[in-house]
């Protein structure tokens, strides 16, 4: 098992702490998205979107996070990331799909070069725009975790799903871009948790073999 990911990519970041979950071993391939190795002929014959992270099973590929979470959760199912109550189950994607859906695609790297490169937008006006989509989805997450967490750990119920494997990228994010996260306080808590737990500790960015020193 191979994912070929990017050290800060949020979506390599998401399913790095499903693989970890799962507990089973796995090879990680740094692409180099600085050096845009992901535009490149070799990367693009894995991915024809040329977007992180891919994940290599059997000889075969497969791309688009929900997709390979939905993978990992039906070939390895112990332990659980989805709830065994289909309404629960429900709530877990919806809270994927706010920031999958919602956020991510509003902050990702190549929407962010093109702001650069199309409207002349510098570091603070990149930060600005991150801060506006990250801030209207954090509103709307916080809404729905504030009724589905069992005791303010986790998104939804009271044991670790693929809601929170999407959240915590995502406050990584936000942190990144200096958004306020007091107005969030269920999302920090649940944050907060995550951090304690090895398999997302040892999926953060920072911890990455490709991650820059220092």
């Amino acid at each position: 098992m191979k994912l070929y990911g990017y050290w800060r990519s949020s979506a390599s970041y998401r399913i790095r702490i499903i693989l970890n979950f799962k507990g089973f071993p796995w090879e990680y391939v740094n692409v180099a998205l600085a050096r845009d190795e992901h535009r490149q002929a070799p990367f693009r014959a894995l991915n024809a979107a040329g977007l992180v992270p891919v994940l290599e099973c059997d000889g075969r590929h497969l791309a688009q996070s929900m997709a390979i979470a939905e993978f990992l959760e039906e070939r390895y199912p112990a332990p659980p990331l989805l709830p065994a109550d289909p309404f629960e189950r429900a709530r877990v994607r919806q809270c994927m799909g706010v920031i999958g859906c919602d956020i991510h695609p509003l902050q990702n790297l190549r929407v962010l070069k093109h702001l650069r490169a199309e409207y002349d937008e510098d570091d603070e006006g990149v930060a600005a725009w991150c801060r506006k989509w990250i801030a209207d989805g954090f509103a709307a997450y916080e809404a729905i975790a504030r009724e589905a967490s069992g005791d303010g750990r986790y998104s939804v119920g009271a044991s670790f799903t693929l809601a929170d494997a999407w959240l915590i990228p995502q406050v990584y994010n936000a942190l990144r871009f200096a958004l306020d996260l007091a107005p969030y306080p269920t999302i920090r808590s649940i944050a907060a948790h995550g951090a304690t737990l090895e398999p997302v500790a040892a999926a953060h960015p920072s911890r990455q073999p490709d991650a820059p020193a220092g």
